[in-house]
C-alpha cells in the first residue's frame, strides 16, 4: 500500500520537525540543515512521517544530533518524538532536558508511528538480563511490534533486539572492536542498500558482536553488509520492518576521537587505538570523516522505503504487521563475504593509512 501525501506546492527539501527549544537546533541551523520547530511545520499542508527516538545513550544532546543530521538529509517532512526509560535514571544531561523533551512509554502507547529508531547503550559488557531497563526494553519492543510500521536499531539495540525477537546471541569479544573497518555490500538491488559502493566503511565502537551462526538459521533475517574484521554491520528483516545497524554510521567526526581521549583519561588499561580512523595512525592529525555518505544514503533510502509503504492512516500498521504486508520478500544473492567473485581484499596497503581491510 503506497502513502499519497498531499503536497504542499513547493519543490525544496522537506525539513525535520522537532520540539521547540530542542539544543540541537543551533547546532544544525550552523550547518546549514533545515529544522522547522512545530508551530512553523503545522502551516505546511503535509502530513509528516512520524518518528520515535528511544535514546538509550547516556549523552542525550550529543546522540539527538547525530540522528537529526541524518533524518534531516530526507526531502520529507518527518515530525519526531523522544522516548525514555523510566527504570533507569541518566546522569549525563540535566533532569530538566528529559522532563521538557522526553516521555516514557506510557505517553506513546496509543500512538502508531511511521518509525522507530532505538539507539546504542554502553552496557554490551553486561547479560541483557543484568541490564536494569532489560524487562522495560522487551516491554518497549512488543509495543513497537504493532505500534509501528519500521524499526532502525543501533549497535547494543539491534544486539538486543536481535536477542530477544529472534534468538540470536550476543558474543562476547576479548578486546573491544574500536576504528572504522570495510564493509562489503552484499547485494546491489537490496533497497535499503541501493546506491552503496561494494565497499562500504562503518565506526564501530563495541564489546560485543552477534553470533552469525544463529543468523543465518533465521530465514526472516538478511545479512546487508559484511565486514571481515567486524562481521556483519546491517541485517534486516526480509520485509524491512525491522533494520539492524550494529555500526555507528551516525557517528560524527570526531566521536571516535572523543571516546579514545575519554577512556584514556580514565586510566583504562585496555583501550584499543581506533583503527582506520587518523591518518597514518597519527593522533595529532585530523581524523579521515570517510563513512559520512553511506550513513545519509542509509538513512535516506530507509524513510524512503517507509514513506513509499506506510499507510497514510496510521491505526492501519497493527493489521499490516499482523498480515506480514509490509513488503515483499528481498532475498540477498550473497553469503556474508565479498560480493566480488575473484576473492580480491581490498586495502591491504593504500599509502595513506587509513584503510587496511582488517
Amino acid at each position: 500500500m503506497h502513502a499519497t501525501y498531499p503536497r504542499s506546492g513547493h519543490n525544496e527539501d522537506m525539513p525535520i520537525k522537532i520540539p521547540s527549544g530542542l539544543p540541537a537546533r543551533d547546532i544544525l541551523d550552523s550547518e546549514r540543515i533545515f529544522a522547522l520547530e512545530k508551530p512553523e511545520a503545522e502551516r505546511q499542508r503535509v502530513r509528516p512521517l512520524k518518528l520515535v527516538i528511544l535514546n538509550l545513550m547516556p549523552k542525550k544532546i550529543e546522540t539527538e544530533t547525530q540522528l537529526l543530521r541524518l533524518i534531516s538529509k530526507s526531502p520529507l517532512q518527518v515530525e519526531v518524538d523522544f522516548m525514555k526509560t523510566s527504570t533507569h535514571e541518566s546522569t549525563h544531561v540535566s533532569a530538566d532536558h528529559l522532563v521538557k523533551f522526553y516521555e516514557t512509554l506510557d505517553a506513546f502507547k496509543d500512538n502508531y508511528y511511521d518509525g522507530f529508531v532505538v539507539t546504542g547503550a554502553p552496557v554490551e559488557h553486561l547479560a541483557f538480563e543484568e541490564v536494569d531497563y532489560w524487562d522495560e526494553f522487551k516491554t518497549i519492543l512488543d509495543w513497537a511490534s504493532s505500534h509501528v510500521f519500521s524499526t532502525m536499531y543501533l549497535c547494543w539495540g539491534a544486539m538486543g533486539a536481535l536477542y530477544y525477537r529472534y534468538g540470536v546471541r550476543k558474543v562476547d569479544y576479548p578486546q573491544k572492536i574500536f576504528g572504522v573497518f570495510p564493509q562489503y555490500l552484499q547485494d546491489e538491488y537490496c533497497f535499503l542498500t541501493n546506491g552503496f559502493d561494494e565497499i562500504a566503511l562503518q565506526p564501530h565502537s563495541r564489546l560485543a558482536g552477534v553470533n552469525e551462526a544463529d543468523v543465518a538459521l533465521k530465514h526472516d533475517l538478511q545479512v546487508l553488509t559484511w565486514g571481515p574484521k567486524s562481521g556483519p554491520g546491517l541485517i534486516a528483516t526480509r520485509d524491512f520492518s525491522e533494520v539492524f545497524a550494529l555500526g555507528h554510521w551516525e557517528y560524527g567526526k570526531y566521536t571516535l576521537a572523543e571516546e579514545y581521549e575519554r577512556d584514556m583519561a580514565k586510566g583504562l588499561t585496555n583501550v584499543p587505538f581506533p583503527k582506520n580512523y587518523f591518518p597514518h595512525d597519527d593522533p595529532t592529525l585530523e581524523p579521515l570523516f570517510s563513512w559520512r555518505a553511506h550513513g545519509n544514503l542509509l538513512w535516506r533510502n530507509w524513510l524512503n522505503w517507509v514513506y513509499q509503504t506506510t499507510p497514510y492512516d496510521l491505526s492501519e500498521v497493527p493489521q499490516l504487521r499482523a498480515e506480514k504486508k509490509l513488503g515483499t520478500d528481498r532475498s540477498i544473492r550473497h553469503e556474508p563475504g565479498s560480493p566480488r567473485n575473484d576473492g580480491f581484499g581490498p586495502f591491504l596497503h593504500d599509502g595513506y593509512g587509513v584503510i587496511r581491510g582488517e
